[in-house]
């Protein structure tokens, strides 16, 4: 009988769903399983989950993958269980460890208030300071305020506060905790010390008490429980890591994790995303300046709130025809709305898309920026919308490389992940605006990756550095600028910027209408 293949779990609890993934020791993805839940937008700018659809979808995702494994692998140990998911996002619980309300995540804007609320009482000068990012309503702090201001019965019975991927990790080990990458995201950490800030919580009135301990990306924070081993059908015992939040544990599965590399991730939302040996920031607060998994490694970053958010968004709004023909074809919708969009031209004929669906971080931290179409004529088809669509994100993106290219950084290898990652339509128009070779590596898998290598590393299977690692970060495909495509994106790249200038007033006038 041969040697039992030791298998890292890896899982992201992602907007759309929770993805998990089992990796061999080689690191060959041996099977992967995505189980899907809602997102409710009660009202304008609002975005809410339910924590347990989040423990579900786990559930659900995990046995699939387990049954694989046991079918497929015919001596096997887990090793480990590492973690990824959505950031920003608010878990309250109470005395007994029980949700309070559904969570306020990432996407949901409501906190206007609230956060002008923190400059105008603190200075925006003073909270980059004390944790080296400026106050937005994507924040988990402006969460707490709007408890406080509009739930207040609710806010009294807050005891302790999660984020995602530690309330799932929570149901399965049984300890509160939460990594440094995501306590970086919560405007509750200071970032520099790696350490929750004393003043930004006496400042805003939130009790440090709530908050739990802060353990490295790849620390073993508790082990699965047996009622958890139950109901995922995985070994009681197996150790489980603190894990890192999505754009942290989507870096460290591209291998980015040394000055000089560059992520790029095309979820939901959009990141360009670059590790630094020191937190620099941006003196207005346009980037994120976070934590990165590892103890010596900070990233700048910056954010596209709908990038492959857009996407979806066209989905299910304009595209019922095409979710008919992929059922009839038992085919991908996304290829096929790729390929429609491959029917038009380099720069749509003139059509611009501003993906602004959910307002915009970088680079302009408006909240009440909004989705447009700019340049409609009687030719344009369905096609032109749909390229428009994905020029608009790539646009955006290189909104966000622009102003850490503005910061004395540069890169030689850029690495592509998410699910946008998967489209060769995408990639080409993506290289072509930033005019830079894009490799992409595990591209279907992404965050979830990072957190099966953050496990691997946090049980002694993987090292940091070395070349143990090479196996687990194969280039896969490559896609290169086409120099056509170029010169008419370097064209339309102006026009795209000068659009949200012109148009900024009237989004926030609409808004309010």
């Amino acid at each position: 009988m041969g040697a039992r293949q030791q298998i890292a779990i890896g899982i992201d609890v992602g907007t759309s769903g929770t993805k998990v993934i089992a990796v061999s020791e080689q690191g060959k993805v041996l099977t992967s399983a995505v189980a899907g839940y809602p997102m409710s937008v009660p009202r304008t700018g609002w975005a809410e989950q339910k924590p347990l659809d989040w423990w579900s979808g786990t559930v659900r995702a995990t046995r699939t993958v387990m049954g694989y494994v046991v079918r497929n692998v015919p001596s096997y140990e887990v090793i480990s269980i590492g973690f990824s998911g959505q950031m920003h996002g608010l878990v309250p619980l109470d005395n007994n460890k029980e949700v309070i309300r559904p969570s306020i995540i990432w996407c949901d804007t409501r906190t206007v208030q609230e956060t002008e609320w923190l400059e105008n009482s603190l200075g925006k000068e003073a909270i980059i300071q004390y944790t080296s990012n400026p106050p937005l309503p994507n924040f988990t702090l402006t969460k707490l305020l709007w408890m406080r201001n509009y739930e207040p019965s609710l806010f009294q019975r807050i005891r302790h506060v999660l984020l995602p991927k530690d309330y799932v990790r929570f149901k399965i080990c049984g300890s509160l905790a939460m990594d440094i990458s995501d306590a970086s995201g919560t405007l509750m950490f200071d970032v520099q010390k790696r350490e929750w800030s004393t003043e930004m919580c006496s400042a805003s009135g939130i009790p440090i008490e709530w908050l739990p301990a802060v353990a490295g990306a790849s620390e073993v924070v508790g082990y699965v429980t047996e009622s958890a081993a139950k109901e995922l059908n995985i070994p009681r015992g197996v150790p489980v890591v603190a894990g890192a939040g999505d754009q942290a544990a989507g870096a460290v599965g591209l291998n980015v994790v040394e000055p000089g590399t560059v992520s790029v991730v095309l979820g939901t939302s959009g990141v360009v995303l670059t590790p630094t040996n020191e937190p620099l920031k941006d003196p207005i607060g346009r980037l994120h300046t976070f934590c990165h998994a590892y103890e010596d490694r900070w990233f700048v970053m910056g954010v596209t709130q709908a990038a492959g958010g857009s996407l979806q968004w066209y989905r299910r709004r304009f595209a019922a025809e095409f979710e008919q023909l992929a059922e009839q074809n038992n085919t991908d919708i996304y290829t096929l709305l790729l390929e429609a969009a491959a029917k038009a031209p380099a720069g749509s004929d003139g059509l611009l898309f501003l993906p602004y669906l959910m307002g915009e971080r970088a680079p302009h931290l408006d909240p009440y920026a909004s989705g447009t179409w700019l340049g409609i004529h009687w030719n344009h088809e369905r096609e032109h919308f749909l390229r428009a669509v994905l020029e608009g994100v790539s646009y955006s993106l290189k909104d966000c490389w622009g102003i850490i290219a503005n910061m004395g950084l540069d890169a030689h290898t850029w690495r592509v992940s998410g699910g946008g990652a998967q489209g060769e339509l995408w990639m080409g128009i993506l290289s072509s605006v930033l005019g830079r070779t894009l490799d992409v590596i595990q591209a279907s898998h992404g965050p979830a990756f990072g957190a099966a290598v953050l496990g691997a590393q946090g049980v002694g299977l993987l090292p940091r550095k070395g070349k143990e690692l090479d196996a687990w970060f194969n280039v896969g495909k490559q896609s290169s600028p086409d120099s056509d495509w170029v010169s008419i994106y370097d064209k339309m790249y102006p026009m795209y910027r000068q659009a949200y200038h012109d148009l900024k007033g009237l989004m926030r006038d609409l808004y309010h209408v």
